[in-house]
């Protein structure tokens, strides 16, 4: 087995890229020093296991097990951050693995603590707990902050919500959708939240400017429906909300972070690696909003278009399939056009003479559209809407039309 271990500012373990051992071998063992980070990435089509031999480690905030060999597929970026010095191993093609001492882990656990005194503050006075608005432009490491202050909140016994606006990206559902998550355990060393009851909302598209009208819609629908339960649920109320949102931060993008930030009456903004967003925030948000600017970790990739397409093809297949090593069964059935009724949210832009006397743009963007069934709906995600409440969907994706016929895959059995 080869050793590698933290030497100066920053080791890198070019080693480690293409060759970390297989299966059938010891792998590369890296010693880490206390405050240190073992960044790798996973090479394409193939898959690298990680175990930590001694000490103690973590991953994003989740710790990790000892003699424990965690899988992680092509293309995954992942860190493993020690306070107090650990020996890990890593088994497989990597395409760059390693040791950084340059880690912003320390400041981001000190937001963690200010967040948790807040908390105490809230049990102390029967108030709520805070509720924090994450933002930045891509690829500055949001989801993995969302992440770590969610399982370290976790940890010590609080119930936070995860809130995704994120509707390119999506941690929670399949990409074109926002939602709400309760967290009741530290996220997955591989496979992230469990996601048994999300409350999720179709949006429909994995960018806000194709109808940024219906995403501040549905935005504000969650923060009612995050209100409701924190009046019914004093543990969820006192564990706050910790709200992820997409990269887009000028003109219509800042709008929405903007209306994100009333609609969920946030008390705190961690602004990432962008400090001309962090001065406009402090302007246009209320005084009594802390907003707060924190650096993005070194081991920040940016991401390429085909990467981003990958990954939302993933959470779409993992959606109906399931994890790897939890397989699930979904149903294919077939759907007459004449049986179904398909519309879309959101009526094309028309000149605003060709409108109907006093009506404006703003308002044909959460106008229901028939939509005709047709070859153009194939490889499509649809929500199904089922009768009798307002609130539940189910989702199914267009597999196959034929004719007068489609036939839809779906995560359950058809009632």
């Amino acid at each position: 087995m080869q050793v590698m271990a933290a030497d100066g500012p920053e080791k890198t373990g070019e080693e480690g890229a293409g060759g970390a051992g297989g299966p059938g071998g010891g792998g590369v063992r890296f010693e880490l020093e206390k405050e240190t980070e073992l960044r790798f990435e996973v090479e394409a089509c193939e898959r690298v296991q990680l175990e930590l031999l001694s000490g103690l480690g973590e991953v994003f905030g989740s710790e990790l097990n000892r003699n424990k060999k965690y899988t992680f597929g092509p293309g995954s970026k992942i860190a493993v951050f020690t306070w107090q010095g650990c020996s890990v191993s890593l088994t497989g093609k990597t395409e760059v693995a390693y040791i950084s001492r340059d880690t912003p882990m320390l400041l981001y656990l000190n937001t963690h603590a200010a967040l948790e005194q807040m908390r105490q503050q809230a049990e102390r006075d029967n108030e709520r707990g805070p509720r924090v608005m994450v933002v930045g432009p891509t690829d500055v490491g949001k989801s993995t902050v969302c992440r770590l202050l969610l399982s370290y909140a976790v940890r010590l016994g609080r119930r936070p919500t995860l809130v995704e606006l994120d509707v390119g990206q999506s941690a929670v559902s399949v990409p074109g959708t926002v939602s709400a998550l309760c967290i009741e355990r530290p996220a997955d060393v591989e496979e992230g939240f469990s996601v048994q009851a999300p409350l999720v909302y179709h949006f429909g598209s994995t960018t806000p400017g194709t109808n940024i009208k219906l995403y501040n819609k549905l935005t504000s629908c969650l923060a009612e429906v995050f209100s409701q339960r924190c009046e019914v649920n004093r543990r969820a109320s006192v564990g706050g909300c910790i709200i992820n949102t997409c990269g887009w931060v000028k003109g219509s993008g800042y709008q929405a972070l903007v209306h994100c930030a009333s609609a969920f009456e946030v008390d705190v903004v961690l602004v990432l690696d962008q400090e001309r967003l962090y001065n406009e925030l402090k302007r246009d948000l209320p005084h009594f909003v802390r907003v707060v600017l924190l650096p993005k970790s070194g081991g920040v990739v940016e991401r390429s278009k085909a990467c981003r397409r990958d990954t939302r093809d993933d959470k779409i297949r993992q959606y109906f399939y399931g994890f790897r090593g939890a397989s699930l069964y979904p149903h294919a059935f077939d759907v007459r056009f004449a049986d179904v009724r398909i519309y879309k949210i959101g009526a094309p832009s028309i000149p605003d003479s060709c409108l109907p006397l006093g009506m404006s743009q703003d308002d044909t963007q959460l106008k229901l559209v028939p939509v005709t069934p047709g070859r153009d709906l194939t490889h499509h995600v649809l929500s199904r809407h089922t009768a009798g409440t307002h609130l539940h969907f189910t989702t199914g994706a267009v597999k196959q039309v034929s004719g007068a016929i489609t036939q839809l895959l779906e995560d359950r059995t058809p009632p």
